[in-house]
């Protein structure tokens, strides 16, 4: 995906509630219109940032599955 971030968030190897718990604290320290490239290895994640994106007001720009990572571009609205 050729989306531009402002924050890059590396979960690497980090298994659920992890990977959640850190998008969730980066994003709450970002200013509202900057975007959030997460990464990470946690297929689980697919289900849980969509969730939480609903959850929280946030918009999900990208997903993509890349070299077993899973890349996600997560907008702060809120």
């Amino acid at each position: 995906m050729d989306i531009k971030a402002d924050v890059e968030l590396d979960c690497v190897g980090m298994v659920c509630p992890e990977p959640i718990l850190k998008t969730n604290m980066t994003v709450k320290k970002m200013e509202t219109g900057k975007v959030l490239h997460m990464v990470g290895t946690d297929l689980g994640t697919k289900n849980d940032i969509v969730s939480w994106t609903n959850r929280t007001g946030n918009e999900l720009l990208g997903t993509e599955e890349k070299d077993g990572k899973v890349h996600y571009w997560i907008k702060k609205l809120k």
